[in-house]
């Protein structure tokens, strides 16, 4: 089934007077949504207790979380010590997560650096194959990690380089943000075509009881000629993209993923948005 919701809390979350995650998880529900995305994004810091608590409110809200991972993850930094890092800071996440109940785990893969493009990539993917081993070991293989695409032509993380690290084992499935596409391609995706060609191709290449399992972000994004600057809200006229099409290509598709708004404080009003252009198709 297609779930929408919220990445973190949005303005209207703290307007109306909450404060605590546990609470999001009501908050989520009573907006008619689905889903909510924990972000680790400035590291992973949460005890246990917490993470319990967290998990046993969305279990009884019916919401199911996610979580992002801290955003310094780097698998094609060329010291291996500093990769090293990285494997903890995923493998901290899915421990967080796995308490909290849920079982998508988001990261983004890597920067360039000085690297060429090929070099890069392939130890991102070598690294990759190592996190693998470490999920097993660590008997994870049960959650999802879902390496992301990225805004930033800097930063590892085309459609065709998700794919790629998404062959390593069925434990990868993409994150595919919308908005970060539109950004790298400098406003590529105005029509349902523009999805579906991009979609289709990760079908063919991945298959479709991996693309089921589809984990999407979505919101407009500022971008320059060094792809995103900054998450913007529906409102924005200038740099898009729209969800209307992506809402038909799905359909058409029948994809069925895991929606995540993150636009700039307005997530959970433009989940709601989101769902109810699906649901009216």
């Amino acid at each position: 089934m297609i779930k929408f919701g919220p990445s973190g809390n949005s303005e209207s979350f703290y307007a109306e007077g909450f404060s605590h995650t546990e609470e999001a998880a009501d908050f989520v529900k009573n907006r008619g949504l689905d889903c909510f995305e924990y972000s680790f994004g400035r590291g992973v810091r949460m005890t246990e207790a917490k993470a319990f608590s967290i998990g046993e409110a969305f279990a009884a809200s019916g919401v199911e979380i996610s979580a992002h991972a801290p955003y310094f993850i780097n698998f094609a930094n060329p010291d291996d010590e500093m990769a090293a890092k990285s494997y903890g800071y995923v493998l901290d996440t899915a421990r967080a997560l796995k308490n909290m109940g849920g079982k998508r785990v988001v990261f983004h893969p890597a920067a360039q650096g000085k690297a060429s493009r090929e070099e890069a990539v392939a130890l991102t993917e070598r690294r990759l194959q190592t996190l693998r081993e470490y999920i097993y070991l660590n008997d994870m293989q049960d959650m999802l990690f879902c390496p992301e695409t990225m805004g930033k032509l800097a930063q590892i993380g085309t459609v065709e380089e998700i794919v790629r690290f998404c062959k390593i084992d069925p434990v990868f499935v993409p994150c595919v943000d919308f908005g970060h596409i539109n950004a790298r391609e400098q406003g590529s995706l105005k029509t349902a075509d523009d999805y579906k060609s991009r979609l289709s191709y990760m079908i063919d290449e991945l298959g479709m009881e991996k693309m089921q399992k589809l984990h999407v972000h979505f919101s407009k994004i500022m971008y320059s000629a060094k792809g995103e600057i900054k998450h913007l809200t529906f409102e924005d006229e200038i740099y898009g993209p729209d969800f209307y099409p992506l809402a038909v290509a799905l359909k058409d598709l029948g994809l069925t993923p895991y929606i995540v708004s993150e636009s700039a404080g307005k997530q959970i009003e433009e989940a709601e948005e989101m769902k109810r252009i699906y649901t009216n198709l």
